[in-house]
């Protein structure tokens, strides 16, 4: 039987996310770096061996694995972070970390999963998240907790709004797709793998996501480095570009 692109997201991301559980218990007394070489090193093995075995003549990127640019003249690259919030995920029980997995074809973001495997979800495309309902009050900024940056600051002084702060930036995306925030915004510094499949999740789902400027986040490119991002629910996005540029 051959799976959707969109479930195989789901499935290997889900699939890491359960052995950097276990990683995480095997070496709950090691040393912080060995903890994080290990969870990065065997979640990318993992998915390197499944999409060889399911999707042979694609393309890969991913942060841990040396990039190939033959994916530059490729059809369909799968765009991975292993583990997402190294940082977070080598600090137990802290559960602000995730695993990556979208598939870039042809000029767009066509199939994603996020995987917060501490809080045993995963999120993806098809089927998408509900869009959740408003939440009364201030709207909330989700802001990284040890780089908060200028962004979101911006964004909540414009709003009115209060910051969260939390580690990876799968954590913070989905915690917007989740209803749990209402804006993500950053201007520090990301690779394509930093925002690849969570913005697939968040697109799916139906919420604004773009560069800080507003224009479109653009995948497989030569030099991955995308270093901003803004995901928020729709009715917000004009005020937080607005506050983003002015």
């Amino acid at each position: 039987m051959v799976t959707t692109d969109d479930a195989l997201s789901g499935d290997l991301a889900t699939e890491a996310g359960v052995l950097l559980l276990a990683v995480r218990a095997e070496l709950a007394t090691a040393e912080t770096r060995m903890l994080r070489d290990e969870g990065d090193r065997r979640s990318h093995e993992l998915l390197m061996t499944r999409l060889r075995e399911h999707r042979p003549h694609d393309s890969v990127l991913s942060e841990e694995g040396a990039d190939d640019h033959a994916r530059l003249e490729a059809e369909r690259v799968w765009i991975v972070d292993p583990l997402d919030g190294t940082r977070e995920f080598s600090e137990p029980p802290r559960a602000d970390w995730a695993v990556h997995v979208a598939l870039w074809q042809r000029g767009e973001l066509v199939a994603g999963a996020v995987a917060l495997p501490a809080h045993r979800a995963t999120l993806t495309t098809d089927p998408a998240p509900s869009f959740p309902e408003p939440v009364a009050g201030a709207p909330r900024i989700v802001a990284s907790r040890t780089r908060p940056g200028p962004a979101a600051a911006a964004v909540a002084a414009a709003l009115g709004g209060q910051l969260l702060f939390m580690g990876s930036a799968g954590a913070k995306a989905m915690a917007v797709v989740r209803g749990e925030a209402d804006v993500y915004a950053h201007t520090g510094g990301q690779y394509e793998w930093d925002s690849a499949a969570p913005v697939a999740v968040a697109l799916a789902a139906g919420f604004h996501a773009s560069r800080a400027d507003g224009s479109p986040l653009v995948y497989n490119q030569a030099d991955p480095y995308l270093p901003d991002l803004l995901i928020c629910r729709p009715e917000l996005a004009a005020t937080c570009l607005e506050a983003l540029n002015p």
